[in-house]
């Protein structure tokens, strides 16, 4: 049975970015699925969506990764900060696979890919 599942890699650091939030929202419903935060290895302790709720269609996840380097004080927040929300738009299309959506993000830049 298919999953969704994503992590989020601190570049800046070289290191697993725990305590950052993310929201999971339906692009086609506009509702949101789940609010998230990443565990001390930068995952969730169990997949996004699983199961009957795991279905085609077109989905966002919004990091709030410049709460998380305020947090850490890699960056000030005395104003806006380069690197705020990021949001990943994807979709899924075979619900039987797993989907994996990394995030790379430091104060400057940020990346990702479908994993496995």
């Amino acid at each position: 049975m298919g999953r969704l599942t994503t992590h989020v890699l601190d570049i800046a650091a070289g290191r697993p970015a725990p305590g950052m939030r993310i929201r999971l929202t339906s692009l086609d419903t506009g509702v949101v699925l789940g609010e998230f935060t990443t565990n001390a290895d930068g995952r969730l302790d169990a997949p996004a969506l699983q199961g009957e709720d795991f279905k085609p269609g077109r989905y966002e996840l919004l990091f709030m990764a410049g709460e998380y380097f305020r947090r850490i004080a890699v960056i000030s927040g005395d104003g806006p900060d380069f690197i705020d929300e990021v949001p990943l738009r994807f979709g899924i299309k075979d619900a039987s696979q797993h989907y994996h959506v990394p995030l790379l993000v430091s104060p400057w830049a940020y990346s990702t890919y479908r994993g496995s």
